[in-house]
């Protein structure tokens, strides 16, 4: 069956593309959710008039969309993380963690836009593709950095203090004197 795609559907096509889709797929799926039309000649003659009052128009957009792209290009995102042992990271950095941080630095991007195979685990520099329109791509730089690992001291604190837990937790009486002494203060 032949049908004119109304909104962008994954792996099929995009908006105004006419496709031969099979029989149930279209009955069951494009046709009901309003994704497409059927392909008849009314619908194909009000498509191309439409074509060709939205083409220049698009035009415009795109061009626009191409410069912002560029601009993004050039942005770099860099995150601090905690980390453990072997500089393995607590969590992860997701599609919404850059979205925020886009946006600190001035950029409205939806985060489905953001193409991000699988959550950022490891420290270092990578590179993530935003999807702006068809073709249209832009790529960022996501840096994680591990919390206090430019400045030694705040290694040798850290370090510090998991020693330091680490002994207070056997020895209960020197947690009870901490504590009886923070009410006095």
């Amino acid at each position: 069956m032949k049908v004119i795609l109304q909104e962008n559907v994954d792996n099929l096509g995009y908006v105004g593309d006419i496709l031969d889709v099979a029989n149930g797929y279209a009955r069951n799926y494009l046709l009901p959710y309003k994704k497409a039309l059927e392909a008849n000649m009314r619908n194909v003659k009000a498509l191309e008039h439409a074509k060709r009052v939205t083409g220049h128009k698009a035009k415009e957009v795109e061009q626009g969309l191409k410069g912002e792209a560029e601009k993004l290009s050039g942005v770099s995102l860099t995150f601090l993380v905690q980390t453990g042992k072997d500089d393995k990271l607590f969590g992860s950095i997701t599609s919404k963690d850059i979205e925020e941080g886009l946006m600190a630095e001035g950029f409205e991007v939806d985060r489905r836009k953001i193409q991000l195979p699988q959550p950022l685990k490891e420290l270092g520099a990578s590179t993530v593709d935003i999807k702006l329109f068809r073709d249209i791509t832009a790529q960022i730089t996501v840096t994680l950095v591990k919390r206090g690992g430019d400045v030694p001291a705040a290694e040798g604190k850290s370090s510090g203090e998991t020693e330091t837990s680490e002994t207070s937790e056997p020895e209960e009486t020197d947690n009870e004197s901490s504590e009886t002494m923070e009410p006095q203060e």
